[in-house]
């Protein structure tokens, strides 16, 4: 039976049996004593990406006494729900993260990750803690961001959308360029992809970029 741990664009956490690309937390343990979710859905401001693989830890997964691990289909789906890379396990993405927010204003420059954190909870989280959009054309939204269609996912990338779904995309369409629509992914990380970020993305969506001339690039995510 698959424990309800996986993270889908609109931050919800669902079960599911595919397997992540990424792992994350949101600051605590969010699981009870059966190794179930329990009412809250975060512990701290502070909602990570990390690697599935770390220094040779091992962990089992909703253990007694420690965070609930949760897990992602790829970088762009964990940038969707609201979270940003780790500055333990992928420092130099969270370093190349950051710095690009504080370059986009030369008073950010003092500020550290908690203010990102701050913000980034500010702007994922709506009335009565549901998901905050913002409404955009499409053809404003950088690659790597997630946009609602018709209450489904979409990633963007290049000149198409792909449908999202927890083991990976399933068919593209053109990008209406001029349609407006609600984009999941936060303002703040919005503008950290138009500088320049480049999320990690599923097999899947290299898939179908080989079939199509779209600029797609993967970060690298080495320590």
């Amino acid at each position: 039976m698959a424990h309800q741990n996986r993270v889908t664009p609109f931050g919800d956490i669902i079960a599911d049996p595919a397997r992540g690309t990424w792992m994350g937390n949101r600051g605590g343990r969010l699981h009870t004593e059966h190794r179930e979710l329990g009412t809250s859905r975060w512990k701290s401001k502070a909602w990570i990406i990390c690697k599935l693989c770390f220094k040779g830890r091992q962990r089992t997964v909703m253990s007694p006494g420690t965070y609930t691990e949760l897990f992602f289909l790829d970088e762009a789906t964990a940038l969707a729900a609201g979270h940003r890379p780790c500055f333990e396990c992928r420092r130099r993405d969270a370093d190349r993260f950051i710095n690009l927010w504080r370059g986009l204003n030369p008073a950010l420059v003092d500020v550290r990750a908690g203010d990102l954190d701050s913000l980034l909870h500010r702007e994922r989280l709506g009335l009565k803690h549901t998901k905050r959009v913002i409404e955009l054309k499409l053809g404003d939204v950088p690659d790597g961001a997630m946009v609602m269609l018709d209450d489904e996912a979409w990633l963007k990338l290049g000149e198409v959308l792909l449908a999202w779904s927890p083991s990976g995309y399933t068919t593209s369409q053109v990008c209406p360029v001029e349609r407006t629509a609600a984009i999941l992914t936060p303002a703040t990380t919005l503008s950290i992809l138009t500088a320049g970020y480049k999320p990690s993305l599923h097999d899947s969506a290299r898939e179908f970029a080989l079939s199509r001339p779209l600029p797609l690039t993967r970060l690298d995510t080495d320590i």
